[in-house]
């Protein structure tokens, strides 16, 4: 199934709907005790995420036209966001980066977080080497620790897509990468959160990048250096990853920054980042002065 995050004509707060072909069903609405968010969703486990597949099948709570819906970020509170870089060892070759022996993994800050249709803005005197990477997302569905690689992905929920924004000339004057990667609305997820049983083998999905209609990145999660289970597996040994938990996994290559003459989000640009099977995230840009 295919989960979103939205704002219903008139609501303050955003609702959690299932998408079915081209409508909403608001999901709060199927019965009593309905989760309200993705999160609800997660920690109810496979018994409530049942119980919703099973309403929504017998076509039971309200359906709009997802056309015309504002978006909210697909996951709203994740217990944390942890990225991984340096995954695809094209992207790392074009950035001058070593992909070293283990995972090069950075915290995302909570006020990036942003949905799909939504408008990114940030200060030119912060930056004017804003890029693009798009990347394929996986949400923890129940508490991961010391988990082998084997059994990793039995503790994924679902998948999603993410376009990791980051001023490349913060990144390469700092030591750390969070705040090259945090700026307000620099974590566009979205639109949807596909469980897991969708998406049997998550190291064979095409993944791209169009800029104002371009195509710069084209690539394949086949080409991580780390597949998620892997990167799950790693992750756990040091710390539970707990439900609902957003892990970034890293972008192929075809970065702005490393292209020639270098390709930047620009003011009034839009990108869109999409993942087959998941769905396509696009982020409208405007650079303040």
């Amino acid at each position: 199934m295919r989960f979103a995050h939205v704002f219903t004509p008139g609501a303050l707060e955003p609702r959690l709907v299932a998408a079915v072909d081209d409508d909403a069903v608001d999901v709060e609405a199927l019965f009593d005790g309905a989760p309200r968010v993705l999160e609800d969703l997660i920690a109810g486990g496979d018994e409530l995420l049942a119980r919703v597949r099973r309403a929504v099948d017998a076509h039971r709570g309200p359906r709009r036209p997802l056309a015309g819906l504002t978006f909210a970020p697909a996951v709203l509170t994740p217990p944390v966001i942890l990225a991984i870089g340096l995954n695809y060892a094209a992207h790392s070759s074009e950035l001058g980066l070593k992909t070293d022996s283990t995972p090069t993994v950075f915290v995302l800050w909570p006020n990036s977080l942003d949905a799909h249709g939504g408008t990114t803005s940030w200060p030119r005197s912060l930056s004017e080497s804003v890029d693009y990477e798009a990347e394929l997302g996986v949400v923890i569905g129940t508490p991961a620790k010391d988990v082998s690689a084997d059994d990793a992905l039995s503790h994924v929920w679902g998948y999603t897509v993410v376009n990791d924004i980051t001023a490349r000339d913060i990144q390469y004057s700092e030591a750390q990468w969070s705040r090259c990667k945090s700026f307000d609305g620099f974590t566009p997820v979205g639109p949807f959160v596909v469980t897991a049983d969708e998406v049997p083998d998550p190291q064979s999905l095409h993944i791209w990048t169009r800029l104002d209609g371009h195509l710069l990145q084209d690539g394949s999660t086949a080409q991580m250096v780390r597949p998620v289970s892997t990167l799950i597996s790693h992750l756990s040994r040091s710390v539970t990853l707990l439900p609902g938990t957003l892990i970034s996994t890293g972008s192929p290559g075809g970065a702005g920054y490393s292209r020639d003459p270098q390709v930047f989000l620009r003011d009034r640009s839009t990108v869109t980042v999409g993942v087959d099977g998941i769905g396509e995230l696009t982020t409208h840009c405007r650079i303040l002065d």
